[in-house]
């Protein structure tokens, strides 16, 4: 067999896996692969791997799962893992399930891809320290398509490096020593079950709907292939109650995925919310941001969103004298069509106002776009350059209000939140403004302008330690940010003219960290 026939059959063994556990394998994987794809073909006595492959495919191949898995997943996880996220469990979730659910006084929990049960038994510990649950029906529910990892947490014995973020006092009140080791106390564990579940299959009987209050999945769907995720998703959307709630790892994010979820964000994490409730009635929403009140509109001078006004005063000079001498008559008759001319469709126009937002003459793109945004009838990305437009044309309310009509329809869309933050800053409410740079940020690690903007309102705030760190990750994400999101949310300004912004801040705050 050639080298290349031994490449192809490894390929075709990568693909079956995948599929079977829903796992993409990565190039750095393959010696892992053909390792294990050598074990499994010995103690199958298949003939070939090409012979297992075509076992693995078919109905016999649910009987390789589990050593497959117990190969290839590994959690690595520990106790009270994230604080911040059982913080928000703790503190906003488990009392809005209590007050949803008094009268039937009923919680269920899942902890999907749970590994050797640290977080489970974590939210369970969480339970019995929150006073108003005395007396309900309580279940956390622990799955994972890895055997070994479920008979551990069976088990329930951990070393100290899995209490490692457990403090003296929960270890005192939830863990009984046994030599080195620690055993979760009988107490947790009577709230605890565990089963060997596999994400990827189709399972009835664990995604009936409206099965949980809760759903931990964090750090899993980051290894799904796209269209796996999507599947899991769905069918977590299903299982949950109305206005249940789900918790994604922090690389993680339903944007681009699905529209079921509301995003929310507190105790300085994010997690979503389930729809229904909030649309059938009253909404479950999060608490308004305790804090101080809005500070008065900034001087005009310290604002991040006077450059861009700056910019286009010098860009509607420029643009009025190009009018003055017809330098562009055909494309300013395209923008301004004669009264009872047909509509153009939505995407003639849009292609035809991104023209003049890179000419910079936003007079004439709003116009070409429609005087006003049709109640419902534009879809996002024209709304989205429409809040563009009325930004770089001073109009922070109309922004605002134009924001605010495409979140209602994208809550994931994280340009709209960083325009939003714009106008936040506009108006007064620097704390608003960096919550929507923070949701920006969530939902897209990769955008420049608003961890460049989130620098800015740091030192603004005298946080210079702040305002060093996000301006030097500005730094660096402006260097490969995309040249259309430079064109529509950098203000008028090129990627060189952000970059020298953020090296002049980054000096004025005293360098690199």
């Amino acid at each position: 067999m050639t080298a290349r026939d031994r490449t192809e059959q490894l390929e075709r063994f990568r693909r079956a896996v995948g599929a079977r556990l829903g796992l993409r394998f990565e190039d750095d994987k393959l010696e892992l692969l053909a390792e294990v794809a050598a074990e499994r073909v010995e103690a199958t006595g298949a003939r070939s791997l090409d012979a297992y492959v075509a076992r693995l495919s078919g109905e016999a191949g649910r009987d390789e799962i589990r050593p497959l898995a117990a190969r290839l997943t590994v959690g690595e996880t520990y106790f009270f893992r994230n604080a911040n996220d059982m913080e928000a469990f703790s503190g906003l979730v488990l009392p809005e399930r209590v007050r949803r659910r008094g009268a039937d006084r009923r919680l269920r929990i899942l902890s999907a891809g749970c590994a050797s049960g640290e977080e489970p038994y974590t939210l369970a510990m969480l339970v019995r320290s929150a006073p108003q649950l005395a007396g309900w029906d309580v279940r956390v529910l622990g799955i994972d398509v890895n055997p070994a990892a479920i008979a551990r947490a069976r088990e329930g014995r951990y070393s100290p490096w899995s209490l490692r973020q457990t403090t003296p006092a929960l270890r005192a009140r939830f863990f009984r020593s046994e030599g080195r080791d620690a055993r979760v106390v009988d107490d947790v564990r009577a709230l605890v079950s565990f089963e060997e579940r596999n994400l990827v299959e189709e399972d009835p009987e664990l995604w009936a709907p409206g099965s949980f209050d809760v759903v931990f999945c964090r750090n899993v769907v980051m290894y799904f292939a796209p269209e796996v995720f999507r599947r899991v998703v769905a069918r977590i959307a299903g299982a949950l109650v109305p206005g249940g709630y789900l918790f994604l790892g922090h690389a993680e994010t339903l944007r681009g995925v699905s529209t079921e979820f509301h995003l929310r964000q507190s105790h300085g994490t994010f997690y979503y919310q389930s729809r229904g409730e909030e649309e059938a009635g009253e909404a479950a929403a999060v608490p308004e941001r305790e804090g101080p009140a809005p500070t008065p509109p900034p001087d005009a001078r310290t604002a991040w969103v006077q450059a861009i006004q700056d910019a286009s005063e010098r860009v509607a000079k420029v643009s009025a004298a190009a009018h003055a001498a017809a330098a562009q008559p055909s494309l300013r008759e395209e923008a301004l069509p004669r009264s009872g001319a047909a509509p153009r469709e939505d995407g003639a126009r849009v292609a035809l106002a991104l023209e003049l937002l890179r000419r910079e003459r936003f007079a004439d793109a709003l116009a070409a776009l429609g005087g006003r945004a049709p109640a419902g009838g534009e879809d996002v990305d024209a709304l989205l350059l429409r809040a563009v437009l009325l930004t770089s044309s001073g109009d922070l309310e109309g922004a605002e209000g134009v924001c605010a009509r495409i979140l209602e329809r994208d809550e994931l869309n994280a340009e709209a939140h960083y325009l939003r933050a714009l106008c936040r800053e506009h108006a007064g409410d620097l704390a608003a403004a960096a919550d929507h740079d923070r949701y920006a940020l969530y939902l897209d690690p990769t955008f420049a302008m608003p961890r460049l903007h989130l620098g800015l309102l740091a030192k603004r705030g005298g946080d210079l330690e702040a305002a060093r760190r996000e301006l030097s990750r500005a730094l660096v994400l402006l260097a490969g940010e995309e040249g259309s999101r430079i064109l529509m949310l950098g203000g008028g300004f090129t990627r060189d003219a952000l970059l020298d912004v953020c090296r002049a801040e980054l000096n004025a705050c005293g360098g690199i960290p």
